[in-house]
Parts: C-alpha cells; structure tokens; sequence
C-alpha cells in the first residue's frame, strides 16, 4: 500500500519557520514529480510549490522569495522549508506526488498554525 505522510506542521509565530516533509512508502517506483498544497479554512486548496524530476521548481506568488521545495530522491521525500511564516500562511499542507508508473498519490496532511 502506498503512503504519502507528512509532518513537521505545527504552532509557529509570525515571522518563524517551519519545515516540512513528505515521505513515500510502499512502492516500487520512485517519485517523478510532486507538489505541496494548502487548503485554510473556508478556502480552497492551493498549489503552493512543484518540483519536477529535473529538480526545476514553481511557486505561487504568495510564497515566492519565503519558501523552498526541495526532494531527496533516494529517501523518496519531499521538503517545503517554510520562512518568514505570515498569518495568513495558516493551512492544512498536503503534499501530492506522482510516481513514474504514471499513478498520482495525496497525503492527509499537516496542520500548520501561524499565531502570535
């Protein structure tokens, strides 16, 4: 069975960071390429941050110049280094990868909460 599990969500004050990670388990393929999505409450789910296979990225506008995806290919991980947190980054990070047997997997989740 395929799992996608993030963490390193978590209470963080404005200003702060946060990082967090997706690890892949229980297949076969290895990752091609994977995104990081928020959904805050009330609002719908956002692409925050994409990583292709080549390591070339993309950010939405709003995290542009603050956060940093990166992949750790033999770990099957992925990363979103989160700086200079902003209130209104206050979501549910989830991270989506899609493995090089063509099929796309969804993680449950990370809460991360920026409050002072």
């Amino acid at each position: 069975q395929v799992q996608l599990v993030e963490s390193g969500g978590g209470l963080v004050q404005p200003g702060g960071s946060l990082r967090l990670s997706c690890a892949a388990s229980g297949s076969i393929f290895s990752i091609n390429a994977a995104d990081w999505y928020r959904q805050a409450p009330g609002k719908e789910r956002e692409l925050v941050a994409s990583i292709t296979s080549g390591g070339s990225t993309n950010y939405a506008d709003s995290v542009k110049g603050r956060f940093t995806i990166s992949r750790d290919n033999a770990k099957r991980t992925v990363f979103l280094q989160m700086n200079s947190l902003k209130l209104e980054d206050t979501a549910v990070y989830s991270c989506s990868a899609l493995f090089r047997n063509g099929v796309r997997y969804w993680g449950k989740g990370t809460l991360v909460t920026v409050s002072s």
